[in-house]
């Protein structure tokens, strides 16, 4: 999509310096998780084949989240269509939205997809990031004051239930921080996963999380931002740790620590975390590029909301990063459209989260 659409139709200025997504730019986007929710193939499993039972089309395990090429793409497809539908009552394919969520979302599909997580080959299946995809979805829905997000947050919360307890045994046996720029990222997971904590007064996951980030990252100062990225990055470890922390630490604890651990985004001048380029939109794995642009995006609106100082730079770059990548989220190529419609609406309505 050209860059002139990005800048006409998807988003607008806002007097705080944010920018705002338009209800054309949020039906453009919709499209894409329309699109693909329900489509079958192309899809990449990641489950462990235990016996022949699985060796199906992955809809009779996934009878919920089988679209978009996997499954955790499912789910945050999922989630952008539940939070659109809340943040431009009456949008464009308002109807066809409802229909699909309500097909999908059943009680009897969610049960079946609780299933596979109660195989002992794979009850890691998606741990982290699908987890904490599923749990932010289901905060969309408690918070949803409608009788349909009652309903599907009623059908979604026995495998809520069933990740936060499984998220919280993990923390209690990870002796390690997972500091890398794809799936498994903790901080980003425990992020999304807070959120939902918070929302569902889910105070058992919330003290395992709070207990995980102060061990991991309470101390840590100086990170690597020279470091980033790495080529198949869609997350920043570095941003994604410091946008995890103000949820955690007190506001003026954070004050400190984010000037100890991030001390490049309070120079006049912000040198660090250029914007990211993609030279293959076709490749799976570069194309992640993108994402990160987006997630960076988010993260640096984040700490600019809780952070006294050089605000208007650290709201400057997040911008640069968030125009950078918009006008290739619809590029017409599915290794991209699946999955970065997502990232384009969690960072344009980043200041509801």
């Amino acid at each position: 999509m050209p860059a002139s659409f990005a800048q006409q139709a998807y988003y607008t200025r806002k007097s705080n310096g944010l920018l705002d997504l338009t209800a054309q730019g949020a039906a453009h986007l919709a499209e894409l998780p329309l699109r693909c929710m329900q489509q079958e193939f192309p899809y990449k499993t990641g489950v462990v084949f235990s016996d022949s039972s699985l060796v199906v089309h992955p809809k009779n395990y996934h009878p919920a989240f089988y679209g978009c090429y996997d499954w955790h793409s499912s789910v945050h497809g999922h989630w952008m269509l539940v939070r659109l539908l809340k943040s431009f009552p009456g949008m464009a394919k308002e109807k066809e939205i409802i229909t699909k969520l309500s097909q999908n979302l059943t009680a009897d599909n969610i049960t079946q997809e609780q299933q596979l997580f109660k195989n002992k080959e794979n009850k890691g299946f998606e741990r982290i990031y699908g987890w904490s995809w599923l749990l932010q979805l289901q905060r969309e829905l408690l918070t949803w004051n409608d009788p349909l997000g009652k309903q599907l947050a009623a059908n979604v919360q026995p495998l809520a239930t069933q990740f936060s307890k499984a998220y919280a045994d993990f923390l209690g046996r990870l002796v390690y921080p997972i500091r890398v720029g794809e799936h498994t990222n903790l901080a980003f997971g425990l992020s999304l996963a807070w959120d939902y904590a918070v929302t569902a007064n889910d105070t058992a996951l919330q003290t395992a999380i709070r207990q995980a980030a102060m061990r991991f990252y309470a101390a840590d100062k100086n990170c690597p931002v020279a470091w980033e990225p790495g080529g198949y990055d869609f997350l920043s470890p570095c941003l994604e740790e410091a946008d995890l922390m103000w949820r955690i630490l007190p506001a003026a604890a954070y004050q400190q620590w984010i000037k100890a651990f991030l001390p490049d985004l309070f120079k006049k001048d912000i040198s660090a975390f250029k914007v990211a380029q993609v030279k293959d939109i076709t490749d799976g794995k570069l194309v992640h590029l993108y994402g990160l642009n987006l997630s960076r995006a988010w993260c640096l609106y984040g700490i600019a909301r809780h952070t006294k100082e050089n605000r208007d730079a650290i709201l400057k770059l997040a911008n640069l990063h968030l125009e950078a990548a918009i006008p290739h989220v619809a590029s017409g190529d599915y290794a991209g459209e699946h999955w970065l419609a997502s990232f384009a609406v969690y960072a344009l309505t980043t200041e509801n989260n």
